[in-house]
C-alpha cells in the first residue's frame, strides 16, 4: 500500500514519486496459471468383479468399433433434420400391401419405398453419392444403397441394393427382402455389403423418433429415418388452415463437411422429404 499523505488520505502525485524513489517492491496481481497442456489420459478402470461381468468384443464387434472411431476422426459430421408429412405412403402401403404380395410373392415394407425416394434425390444432387481421396472428391455415378441393419447377435451389417435408381419398385421389394433374410439367417455373402455409396439407417425400427448417424466410410453422407407417428397438424385445404391427424416423420442426414456444406446437405435431405410428401396415391402396383 503507497502511504497518501493528501487531504481525506487522498494520494498525491508526490507520493507515488516518493514511493518508487524509496525502491519499494510492488506486488502485481498474480498471474493467471497456464493450462496445463500435458496429454488427457484416460483413468485407468477399475471394476469390482462382484457387480458386472466382462464381455469380450467378437472379431464384428471390433471392427465396428474402430468403424466409428476412424468415421468419427476422418469425416467432420454435421446433422441437418427435416419431418415429412407420410400421410400419402401410409395410405398408400396400406391400401396396396396385400394386392402387392399377391402379385409378386413379396411383402411390401416402407424400405423399398424408402430406396426409390432417396435413388430419385440423389439423382438430382449427384454430389451426395462421393468419396473423398486425398484432395479430390470422387463422384459415383452407380447408386448403390446401403441399409444398416441390425443381425440376430446384436451387430451392425450394411447390406447393398445395387443401381437403386435403374429398378422398379418390384425389383427393390426383392432386393430388400432378400438382403434382410440373408442377414437374418447370417447368411450374407461378400458382395453382399460391398459397393455402397450412400447409407440409410431406420432407426425407426427401434422405436427411435430421430437419429445422428455415423456415416459409412468412405462415403459423404448417411440418413436416418425416424419412426412414423401420428399427431395433429395444421393442413391448408380450400376452406382455410385445418387440424388432421397426420402420420409424421423425421428425417436426419449426417454429411462430411468437409466437402458437404450446408446447402448441399439441407437441399438433399429436404428433397428426399419432398419425395415422401408427394408420393402418388393413385399409383399402380
Amino acid at each position: 500500500r503507497i502511504p497518501a499523505t493528501g487531504a481525506e488520505g487522498r494520494l498525491r502525485k508526490s507520493d507515488l514519486f516518493q514511493y518508487i524513489e524509496e525502491g519499494r517492491p510492488y506486488k502485481f496481481a498474480q498471474s493467471v496459471s497456464q493450462p496445463d497442456t500435458t496429454a488427457y489420459r484416460i483413468p485407468q478402470l477399475t471394476f469390482d468383479k462382484g457387480k458386472g461381468k466382462i464381455i469380450e468384443m467378437d472379431r464384428m464387434r471390433q471392427m465396428i468399433a474402430d468403424h466409428m472411431v476412424y468415421s468419427k476422426h476422418t469425416s467432420p459430421h454435421v446433422t441437418a433434420y427435416v419431418e415429412a408429412d407420410m400421410t400419402n405412403m401410409v395410405n398408400w402401403r396400406n391400401a396396396n400391401k396385400k394386392a402387392f404380395l399377391d402379385k409378386y410373392g413379396e411383402k411390401l415394407t416402407f424400405t423399398p419405398l424408402f430406396v426409390e425416394a432417396v435413388a430419385k434425390a440423389i439423382k438430382d444432387f449427384s454430389n451426395i453419392n462421393a468419396s473423398v481421396d486425398g484432395k479430390n472428391i470422387i463422384v459415383k455415378e452407380d447408386i448403390n444403397i446401403g441399409m444398416a441393419t441390425a443381425l440376430p447377435s446384436g451387430n451392425l451389417i450394411v447390406p447393398v441394393v445395387k443401381n437403386a435408381d435403374t429398378k422398379q419398385l418390384k425389383e427393390l421389394a426383392e432386393d430388400v427382402n432378400r438382403l434382410a433374410t440373408k442377414a437374418r439367417d447370417n447368411n450374407l455373402k461378400a458382395d453382399d455389403i460391398q459397393g455402397s455409396t450412400f447409407t440409410i439407417s431406420n432407426v425407426g425400427t427401434f422405436g427411435s423418433v430421430m437419429g445422428t448417424p455415423i456415416i459409412n466410410q468412405p462415403e459423404v453422407a448417411i440418413l436416418a429415418l425416424g419412426i412414423i407417428k401420428k399427431r395433429p397438424e395444421v393442413i391448408e385445404t380450400e376452406k382455410g388452415d385445418e387440424i388432421a391427424i397426420r402420420s409424421i416423420m423425421y428425417l436426419s442426414l449426417s454429411f462430411d463437411h468437409r466437402v458437404v456444406d450446408g446447402f448441399l446437405g439441407g437441399s438433399f435431405v429436404r428433397r428426399v422429404a419432398d419425395y415422401f410428401e408427394q408420393f402418388d396415391t393413385n399409383r399402380k402396383i
